[in-house]
């Protein structure tokens, strides 16, 4: 790295701690904020600090909100017995933009991955299992990696063995739309088939 001032040099190793963000891309960034007014840069470092201070997960989720519960937890035209389980909080808008889902959700905050030690202990689903009772249906929208289906798979297990009748069904995977099957690879062509269905 070209040597900066110490304070230049300290926030660009900030940014690089970012995700996405590399050396070039972080002294692009610490160079605009330096160029910035010190109205611009106090408005940011305050953003950063007021969502540091005011954000928390939802108690009954695990969304990232400013109220507890969330929401969507306590949204009276959402079917709270209808439960999607999400990897992360960024798993939510993308279900949300889809305007078809009225149920809720609960974000594990991660997958099971023994490579990087994150076990069962590790994934948020204390309150999960705690209110499967008032429960009809989870659903499990995790991503079809190695780490998604054996989170679904250790999920699927925990639940059918606290609430045996409980259904756990899983999102379909298969050939995204607007894309050619030519350009599929071997797994996405056999969820694709497994996952067809009568028209």
């Amino acid at each position: 790295m070209a040597r900066f001032a110490e304070p230049m040099a300290r926030l660009i190793e900030e940014l690089r701690k970012l995700p996405g963000i590399g050396t070039k891309s972080a002294q692009r960034l610490a160079f605009h904020i330096l160029r910035s007014s010190t109205t611009d840069a106090e408005a940011l470092s305050k953003a950063i600090l007021q969502l540091k201070a005011s954000l928390r997960l939802c108690s009954r989720c695990n969304n990232i909100t400013d109220i507890d519960p969330c929401a969507i937890c306590s949204s009276p035209t959402r079917n709270q017995r209808l439960v999607c389980v999400v990897e992360e909080p960024t798993n939510i808008g993308a279900i949300e933009k889809t305007r078809t889902w009225n149920g809720v959700f609960h974000v594990l905050h991660g997958t099971l991955s023994p490579v990087n030690g994150i076990g069962p202990e590790q994934l948020r689903t204390a309150n999960l299992f705690n209110r499967l009772s008032e429960i009809e249906e989870v659903i499990l929208a995790l991503s079809p990696t190695v780490e998604g289906e054996a989170t679904s798979h250790y999920l699927a297990q925990e639940i059918h063995r606290l609430a045996p009748d409980l259904p756990v069904t899983r999102i379909a995977t298969g050939v995204p739309a607007g894309s050619d099957i030519e350009y599929a690879d071997e797994i996405t062509l056999s969820r694709a088939l497994d996952n067809r269905r009568q028209l």
